[in-house]
């Protein structure tokens, strides 16, 4: 038995997290690799994440345990690979897995490699100690696989050649010469309709995940369609229901990865970066569209979160908060009644308890775990106190029950700061502070960027992963995409010089280092990454938007900002590469959609100049409103870095508005009334009805 492994100089929590077990892990790496070729062993790779509860139920039951340890080591060269550092392996054998078996993967994600050349040959996901699940016991796996490949390596060759050509084929896309059309945002909205769940909210059956890529299609398609408002009303069921469900932490704020029920009631409890960015931004828009309230609640308390649990003083994001906290999911989350009742006033608990569902049976392993469950006012039917009196007995509850729950032990934080997550929480906390006029959450993303450009970007090159100083491994492409979006979406925000010459050097990158210049769109990882079975080329949403979207949108924008035509022609290639793929699914490409609606109605650009102090409400007339095809930048009339079409955006003693429709520019505007005529149209706070549906999981 080893005392501490391979994995114990890593920089990933959750590699560390198994550095002592009696595993002998390898990290990924050609240290591991060469020793698999010279001993002619399998290699077992095993992928998770920190924050994974069946991690670490796997964890516990198997590599904790010292015999099947002696198996794991006898039999198979065992790497341990973080997800979440390297997406590239993860997308790679997800994929393998599920042409393998025909099903989707998960994590831990548990595949077993051919020495040589590193193709799967058997895949799964967890795997008990004992048989039970009607799962083979580990062990007996184990024995099983190396007996296999013992004794068939022809059959296992023949077996590795149809899985790379299986990958190879569903990997082949080739550029389309048909011309795009705006069908396919028309059949996403339908196809999203068809799916809807239009008594819980979400799509499909539990469990049921956020999906805010759909939600932002439907927002965007009312924009666009103001007498559409099903789809507005769409996006606004599945948000309120959200946002009352157990998904969101109604005491301290933050959604969970997906809900298990289709009440959104019981989560997974693990709380994602990846996931509370663009819920932060939705919620913010549509706060911004409608002006209800609980839009507002939630991207203020979700934005608190951030700043209190998930900002370090550096600067950075954290990764993630695990589902587990001692030793069982949901742990720091459950409450007996007499726990609850304990801490708050017999007022309190009487309105509290209708609000949360504590006058009902316990609703998670024997405990209560709070979500909304009655109206506020269906609570006020007695007539005893106004609306306003509960609610403010009910945050005060909410209040009470949050500063006791924080003395409980704390489940694990993913300490590490990734690029590509944090990304999409600054332009969350960005969209937050530009729609509700909020200067702290704009700072504390501006502090994630500078954390980024001081950190992360070395040598004119983004890195994908830093933890306690240490900053290493090549970056992705979504990493540069999403990043790219967050410094145009924090610019709307707040002008700063040297933001915007730093979204083109990462433009150019991605150009330089990952487009596919034969058949259009981006690779997964650079031209100079290193080599594996696959180099994945993505068009479809996952849990994060599509890097290949998200680079299309923001080249486009880049290029209709600079007036830089190789930016725009990149977005063009994109979407003509992926033509074929969107058609058959648009609503699997809603990101892509995104930049297929600006290619064929570009945004309108605004650039005010003036005074600081005098563009105030001219800049909070063109950003707070929802208008999700206009950019606009409030420059002070000191500032110098102007690239491309900005840089004839002059300035003189007065403010001014310089309007762009597509690649048609009106003459300076002069007054707030004028600018204010020329706006786009937008439809804030017309939709409100729409966001009261009742909550009701009857």
């Amino acid at each position: 038995m080893i005392k501490q492994n391979r994995l114990q100089h890593e920089t990933s929590p959750y590699l560390l997290q198994h550095a002592n077990n009696p595993v002998d892990w390898h990290p990924w790496g050609p240290e591991a690799i060469s020793i698999a070729k010279e001993q002619n062993k399998p290699i077992l790779l095993s992928i998770g994440y920190s924050a994974c509860h069946w991690c670490h139920v796997m964890a516990h039951e198997s590599f904790e345990d010292a015999n099947t340890a002696r198996v794991m080591n006898e039999l198979f060269i065992n790497i341990k690979v973080d997800r979440e550092e390297r997406p590239d392996l993860d997308k790679i054998y997800q994929r393998a897995h599920q042409i393998m078996t025909q099903r989707p993967g998960g994590w831990p994600l548990t595949v077993f490699l051919m020495p040589d050349d590193h193709i799967p040959f058997f895949a799964g996901t967890y795997f008990p100690k004992e048989a039970r699940y009607q799962l083979p016991a580990f062990t007996d796996l184990l024995t099983r696989i190396a007996d296999f490949f013992k004794h068939n390596r022809k059959q296992l060759d023949e077996q590795n050649h149809a899985v790379q050509q299986a990958m190879g084929t569903l990997q082949n896309t080739k550029k389309s010469d048909e011309d795009i059309s705006p069908a396919p945002l028309d059949m996403s909205r339908k196809q999203l309709e068809n799916n809807i769940d239009w008594k819980h909210g979400g799509f499909g059956k539990p469990p049921k995940f956020p999906h805010p890529a759909n939600l932002e299609r439907l927002l965007r398609h009312w924009a666009a369609a103001p007498d559409d408002t099903q789809s507005l009303k769409m996006a606004c069921h599945n948000l309120v229901h959200m946002a009352n469900g157990g998904i969101n932490d109604q005491l301290g704020g933050g959604f969970c990865r997906y809900s298990v029920d289709e009440y959104w009631m019981i989560p997974h409890f693990e709380k994602m970066l990846y996931d509370n960015g663009p819920l932060l931004t939705l919620y913010s828009e549509a706060w911004s569209a409608t002006g209800d309230p609980l839009f507002l609640e939630v991207t203020e308390t979700t934005s608190q979160w951030v700043i209190r649990e998930m900002q370090a003083n550096e600067g950075g994001y954290y990764s993630s908060i695990d589902a587990d906290s001692e030793g069982k999911e949901g742990t720091f989350y459950a409450w007996t009644k007499d726990e609850i009742t304990q801490q708050i006033s017999t007022g309190e608990f009487k309105y509290f308890s209708q609000r949360y569902g504590i006058d009902k049976q316990p609703n998670f392993e024997g405990k209560y775990y709070p979500h909304v469950t009655t109206q506020w006012d269906d609570i006020n039917k007695q007539g005893d106190h106004t609306v306003n009196d509960i609610q403010s007995l009910v945050n005060s509850a909410r209040n009470k029950l949050f500063n006791y729950r924080k003395n409980r032990i704390h489940p694990t934080r993913d300490d590490k700061i990734l690029t590509s997550w944090n990304a999409l929480m600054i332009k969350g906390m960005a969209s937050a502070g530009r729609h509700l006029g909020r200067e702290d959450l704009i700072d504390s993303a501006f502090r994630s960027l500078d954390f980024i450009k001081q950190t992360l970007w070395k040598n004119n090159r983004l890195l994908a992963t830093c933890k306690d100083g240490k900053a290493h491994l090549n970056a992705y492409l979504d990493d540069y995409a999403f990043l790219i979006d967050a410094v145009l979406e924090l610019l709307q925000a707040r002008w700063r010089d040297g933001d915007l010459s730093f979204a083109l050097d990462l433009a150019n990158v991605l150009l330089e280092q990952f487009e596919d210049q034969d058949k259009g769109g981006f690779f997964f990882t650079s031209h100079d990454h290193e080599k594996l079975i696959e180099r994945p080329k993505h068009y479809g949403d996952d849990a994060t938007p599509s890097g290949n979207g998200i680079a299309a949108y923001v080249l486009q924008r880049l290029g209709h900002i600079t007036g830089n035509k190789h930016y725009t022609k990149a977005a063009e290639r994109t979407l003509q590469s992926a033509w074929e793929t969107i058609k058959q699914i648009p609503y699997a490409h809603n990101t892509l959609l995104l930049a297929l609606e600006e290619q064929l109605y570009p945004p309108q650009i605004i650039i005010l100049r003036g005074q600081k102090k005098d563009l105030r409400e001219w800049h909070k007339l063109c950003v707070q409103p929802y208008a999700p095809r206009r950019i606009c930048f409030a420059i002070d009339k000191d500032c110098t870095e102007l690239p491309g079409l900005l840089a004839s955006r002059k300035s003189e003693n007065k403010t001014l508005a310089y309007v762009c429709n597509g690649t048609q520019c009106l003459p300076a505007i002069d007054t707030l009334e004028e600018l204010n005529n020329t706006l786009t149209p937008t439809n804030a706070h017309v939709g409100a009805t729409f966001s009261r549906d009742v909550w009701n999981r009857d």
